[in-house]
């Protein structure tokens, strides 16, 4: 038999959560997200999901430059004192980092959609990091059998849509530095292998 335990709300419940209030949640799987003192909760992600972050994170970092890390979730983005959201994967500058959070934008913040985060991903937190200043925001969406990607970059303030790719189309991106990627070969591991 197995106990929940609900999150802790604010003594002064009814004000918005900070960060400091996050400190106080359960180790439950959930993971736990704050933007503009609202809380988001989602489930532990499925394997699938994992799966691809998994590819891209691996992606990334063999193209990684020195100055520059390749960080998975969950580790906590600290953008504000009533924001910390945790992108899948993400590109920091390596002076930025700390032990426990990036408390700034990350040069990259890539969400892989899930069932229950796809509107969550494609809204909140694209607007969120295009308002803190994420210099490019990737979404994959790998959920069905032609799995997706989408990227933005930064300009002027406001994200563009710089490309959309599925299945099996190339896109080599420049920032925050040269990769070639393929939504395929993302998935690929979801697939049984031979032998």
């Amino acid at each position: 038999m197995s106990v929940m335990t609900a999150p802790a709300l604010p003594p002064d419940y009814g004000r918005p959560f900070t960060v400091a209030d996050l400190e106080d949640f359960p180790d439950d799987g959930h993971r736990y997200e704050l933007l503009d003192g609202n809380l988001i909760v989602t489930p532990a992600p499925a394997w699938s999901h994992q799966e691809v972050a998994l590819s891209l994170a691996v992606l990334l970092r063999q193209a990684c430059p020195a100055d520059l890390r390749v960080v998975i979730a969950p580790f906590a983005v600290q953008l504000a004192d009533d924001t910390e959201l945790q992108p899948d994967v993400l590109v920091a500058r390596y002076d930025d980092l700390t032990p426990k959070n990036l408390p700034t934008a990350p040069v990259l913040a890539i969400e892989v959609a899930s069932p229950s985060t796809r509107l969550i991903d494609r809204n909140l937190k694209l607007a969120a990091f295009e308002r803190f200043g994420a210099a490019s925001f990737w979404l994959v969406d790998a959920s069905s059998s032609d799995p997706m990607v989408t990227v933005f970059d930064l300009v002027d303030g406001k994200y563009e849509q710089l490309a959309e790719i599925t299945g099996d189309q190339e896109l080599t991106v420049t920032r925050p530095f040269p990769i070639r990627l393929r939504p395929s070969d993302l998935v690929a591991g979801l697939l049984p292998r031979d032998g």
